[in-house]
């Protein structure tokens, strides 16, 4: 049991990095590509050194732990990423303004995390069952995964239900959320692409929450995991705008993880996986599906074309 001290150390330091965030924020939308390469390093080196914390603190178990759920959230979210941007293409979304959606979305993400994560192990504490529907959804979500994605945002049934509160017109108003139109308020583009973000990745937490719960059943550790993770997306999302159509691999090899810890959860009573054996199999999987993305979209030196 983590002492309410931990939490409160853990909780501050996030609202810190997320105020640090913003501050900076449209400083790196300016000089966006070198801002986003340093940005995402101090990320992940924030995350790394979390990680060497727990391992001081917990031990090097709990530290696995940690440092697998962080990658499979990690990866997770970057094929996630695909899906925001062709979000904000179809709403036409610039750039420049791209920043400001993400960053709330963070900001709502982590809560809306939160929930689900609590939930979660409320269910797994009290129904013991929970497990194999957890096993379940993940395989299905597998399945889908291999299928591919297929994003309307003017189908988001969210969307439709807070136009139904609060008028939202497409067109935008510079950074504004919420703008006046003919004396009333009205919500703008961005606000169209924020709800369109946020209800995404609950979609998408569905699946990758209950991945993480193949892993550990540590609440703490399966928050600080997806926490960390959720919270470099921004910078690392500007960082591989120019570069997502070169994984073109790495859904498929997110959607094999998916499927195996599935079957891990339903045969959790059969056998018993060690946690360093999931860590090694989710680098292996990951660091296979990137080189397999970059060999096949290498570009040809003599034809000018790629490799397939």
């Amino acid at each position: 049991m983590v002492s309410w001290w931990a939490w409160v150390l853990v909780l501050g330091s996030l609202g810190v990095l997320l105020a640090l965030d913003l501050a900076t924020g449209r400083v790196r939308a300016r000089r966006a590509l070198r801002a986003a390469l340093l940005t995402s390093a101090a990320w992940i080196a924030c995350s790394v050194l979390f990680g060497v914390v727990v391992a001081a603190w917990q031990g090097r178990d709990a530290a696995t732990q940690y440092f697998a759920g962080y990658l499979l959230e990690k990866a997770l979210s970057i094929d996630n990423m695909f899906v925001f941007a062709v979000i904000f293409t179809s709403l036409g979304v610039p750039r420049e303004l791209q920043h400001r959606v993400l960053h709330y979305g963070v900001v709502g993400a982590l809560v809306l995390r939160a929930g689900l994560i609590a939930g979660g192990a409320a269910l797994i504490d009290r129904f013991s069952w929970t497990v194999y529907a957890f096993g379940t959804i993940l395989l299905v979500a597998g399945a889908r995964m291999f299928r591919g994605a297929h994003v309307r945002p003017q189908r988001n049934v969210v969307l439709k239900a807070v136009g139904r509160l609060v008028p939202i017109r497409p067109e935008l108003d510079g950074t504004r959320f919420m703008t006046t139109e003919n004396g009333r308020r009205v919500g703008t583009g961005l606000l169209m692409a924020l709800v369109t973000i946020e209800t995404t990745d609950l979609v998408f937490a569905t699946d990758s929450i209950p991945a993480i719960f193949g892993i550990t059943r540590d609440f703490f550790i399966v928050f600080t995991s997806n926490a960390f993770a959720v919270l470099g997306l921004r910078s690392l999302y500007f960082l591989l705008a120019e570069a997502m159509d070169r994984f073109v691999h790495l859904t498929k090899g997110l959607a094999l993880l998916l499927v195996l810890i599935g079957v891990k959860m339903l045969a959790s009573d059969v056998v018993e996986i060690p946690v360093a054996a999931m860590l090694g199999t989710i680098v292996v999987v990951i660091g296979v599906s990137v080189w397999a993305s970059v060999r096949s979209t290498r570009r040809d030196p003599v034809t000018g074309g790629t490799e397939r």
